[in-house]
């Protein structure tokens, strides 16, 4: 891969959406040296929907910057650098509405990008967002609004708590069509501040997949949302893997099997009180 060109910007919107795994399950997916994170006896997975805004390398002025919306499915992970413990996220699939992304993922910016749709909705404290890969990879449906705590069966105690686990984890390696060349970056924020956002809905077909989660194996656990952080994407080096997981995640060319609105009920993790609002769509640089 070319080597990828540090850029800053602004992320409009960032909303992780969080499921507590078995960590046996977990450990099957990931290809080694990656362990799962773990926080009170769960792995931690979810998916990162972010919006990108005014992404641009830097020098270059915001006028020039990239807008585009984007999706990681990724796990919480530590390995051990040559005996320095390390920290991260392991993440399996991307999906983005720029096809800058989609064209240089695994190219120039690291990891494949799947093309996706992307339709969001805002109004006030609630956010409404669907996804859909056009590849028929994976779909997501996600909604809620701004709340004061975590919902009480989270593993997270409190919303310090939970923001902790997830602020160290500002490394990314990120699955390419190389099954043992995973591409690295970093991200470094300006600032890092989460709100809780009560779910209405939250349905992935990733997650869903009982091949590789079986039934009750994932559970949704909680949502945080950020906003407005400035923040900068920087190069980390490629990690060459040949021990590779006994469970494989989908690859680019995977397709997986479509799934009704709101989930299968019997997912387990799904919840859903879908609400009928207007839909606006929104794409067009990213990492999650």
């Amino acid at each position: 891969m070319m080597r990828f060109p540090n850029v800053h910007g602004l992320i409009r919107r960032r909303l992780l959406v969080n499921f507590r795994v078995e960590p046996a399950v977990v450990q099957r997916l990931l290809p080694a040296p990656f362990r799962p994170k773990l926080h009170d006896g769960h792995a931690i997975a979810g998916i990162c929907l972010i919006r990108l805004e005014d992404i641009r390398p830097t020098g270059v002025p915001s006028i020039a910057g990239l807008s585009s919306e984007n999706a990681a499915h990724r796990i919480a992970v530590v390995w051990d650098d040559r005996g320095t413990a390390r920290e991260g996220v392991y993440i399996p699939r991307r999906d983005t509405g720029s096809w800058l992304n989609h064209l240089a993922g695994g190219r120039i910016f690291p990891g494949a990008h799947h093309r996706a749709t992307f339709q969001v909705t805002e109004e006030g404290e609630r956010i409404e967002l669907h996804m859909r890969a056009e590849d028929g990879g994976v779909r997501v449906d996600v909604a809620g609004h701004v709340a004061q705590e975590l919902p009480a069966t989270s593993v997270f105690r409190t919303v310090s708590d939970a923001s902790a686990f997830f602020e160290p984890g500002a490394l990314g390696y990120s699955a390419t069509a190389d099954a043992h060349r995973l591409d690295g970056v970093e991200l470094k924020t300006y600032g890092w501040q989460v709100t809780p956002l009560a779910i209405e809905q939250a349905y992935s077909s990733y997650f869903a997949d009982e091949a590789l989660f079986p039934a009750g194996s994932a559970q949704l656990d909680c949502a945080l949302l950020m906003r407005d952080i400035p923040h900068e994407w920087q190069a980390a080096p490629d990690m060459y893997i040949y021990d590779l997981p006994s469970s494989r995640h989908p690859s680019p060319c995977t397709l997986l099997p479509s799934q009704p609105t709101g989930g299968s009920p019997s997912s387990g993790f799904s919840v859903d009180q879908t609400v009928k609002v207007a839909r606006k769509s929104s794409s067009s640089l990213s990492m999650s």
